[in-house]
């Protein structure tokens, strides 16, 4: 989403870095190009005047003239002040009696009842016992949707259709007081614009049942409007945290950086693909690093742990570092990398040149590589996944043959093999030494 943003902000700090010392006049030009870049990438126009002037002010000051190296300290600044922009991180208040109410609301089509069934998976991941309630009965398949998702995330779902939403909150709340429920989390429904039914509904339902969380889900591609969107349920409904959408979109993203500004409402998730595992909780410092081209290790590493079971990891890992690795270890491990999600976005959580280069890749080169992998690794023999040396010109054509691929196919995937073998038997000799210049 941020990826114009991200490369126009790199240009402004490498001209920075550039220069052993800095003007005022560098200093305003630079200013010039980051407030272009923001309002071009669609924030606010006062969030960006608000902004600059912070930066600006701190960046012909002491703190950078007295700085070693005057352009790394300025980027330092915008770091630190985007952090500021984006506001503080605000964890779901699940505190008080039990089950805690969390309520979604939002216009339709913004993704509410996706995000119930991810906002299940999560707290359930975390050892809540966590109850869905279907509360929009008005569009077509939208208890049955929530239904299917709880199947798959194994959260119990309370529907009625004879029940008006306030009311079927209501006996849902009585249900999982019964049953030692700690999460019920209600989707509401939308509608195409804000009017007086729906917050009337709205307002009917917290009555009810006194939700100690209302989320506004937002579409973040629909840019300022989101805004607009949010201020609106705000006066009405008290909204306690936000939702962002689609945040893996080609949007320019400007509303992300708003919205905690202009409405003061704390943006409490990002919804980053369709999957149920595809929601992180918000993070300020991670996304302005993200903005900044500085990558998310930290986000890489979550996802890593969970896409990977310890022991098997340990056991793959000594087996590498022992020389032991076969084509039967690589695709397992493809097959678990597969688990964190597309790999474009994977590599673009780390810093440097690793993470700019994997902006110009193309995911479905990616998937579709995975998959001849995968299909000319099954159509060998256990002895020669085991064994690759084994693997003569004859071989080759049968492997190549009974997977679809060519022979040249084959013989690449070797190729591969043969330069992950030297760099395992490299880091046996050095280390994990050579490895940080691999992050430029």
């Amino acid at each position: 989403m941020f990826e114009n943003l991200t490369n126009r902000l790199n240009q402004v700090f490498d001209n920075l870095r550039k220069r052993g010392k800095l003007s005022e006049a560098d200093v305003d030009a630079a200013m010039r190009e980051v407030r272009l870049a923001l309002l071009e990438a669609d924030v606010h126009y006062s969030v960006v005047k608000d902004f600059v002037a912070r930066v600006k002010a701190r960046a012909v000051g002491a703190e950078v003239s007295k700085a070693l190296n005057p352009g790394q300290q300025v980027i330092k600044i915008v770091h630190e002040e985007l952090i500021a922009t984006l506001g503080e991180p605000a964890p779901l208040n699940l505190s008080g009696a039990k089950p805690r109410v969390i309520m979604l609301v939002g216009l339709q089509g913004s993704g509410k009842t996706t995000h119930a069934g991810k906002l299940a998976r999560q707290l359930r991941s975390r050892g809540e016992r966590v109850m869905l309630v279907a509360g929009d009965p008005y569009r077509p398949a939208a208890v049955q949707q929530l239904q299917q998702l709880g199947e798959r995330v194994d959260v119990p779902v309370i529907a009625d259709l004879g029940k008006k939403p306030p009311q079927l909150a209501a006996y849902a709340l009585e249900q999982a007081q019964k049953g030692g429920y700690t999460i019920m989390i209600i989707d509401t429904a939308g509608r195409s614009q804000l009017d007086d039914a729906l917050m009337t509904e709205l307002k009917a339902i917290t009555a009810k049942v006194t939700p100690a969380e209302i989320l506004l889900v937002v579409d973040s591609m629909i840019g300022q409007e989101a805004l607009h969107v949010a201020e609106g349920f705000r006066d009405t409904v008290n909204i306690t945290g936000l939702i962002l959408t689609k945040m893996d979109g080609d949007s320019r993203g400007g509303a992300a950086i708003s919205i905690r500004t202009v409405t003061g409402v704390p943006i409490k998730y990002l919804g980053t693909g369709e999957k149920l595992d595809a929601l992180e909780t918000y993070d300020p410092s991670r996304l302005a690093s993200r903005i900044l081209g500085m990558g998310d290790v930290i986000g890489f590493i979550e996802k890593a742990q969970e896409a990977f079971d310890a022991q098997s990891a340990q056991k793959q890992a000594d087996k590498m570092m022992k020389g032991d690795f076969t084509l039967e270890d690589w695709l397992e491990q493809m097959k678990t990398i597969k688990k964190m999600g597309p790999l474009s976005q994977i590599l673009e959580m780390l810093p440097g040149q690793i993470g700019q280069a994997a902006k110009s890749i193309d995911p479905r080169d990616i998937d579709r590589n995975f998959k001849q992998i995968e299909a000319i690794i099954n159509s060998m023999t256990p002895r020669e996944r085991r064994n690759p040396d084994i693997l003569n010109a004859s071989r080759r054509r049968r492997i190549a043959a009974g997977s679809g691929m060519e022979v040249q196919e084959v013989n690449k995937l070797m190729k591969q093999y043969r330069e992950a073998h030297r760099l395992i038997k490299t880091l046996q000799k050095t280390g994990l030494k050579g490895l940080p210049r691999m992050f430029g």
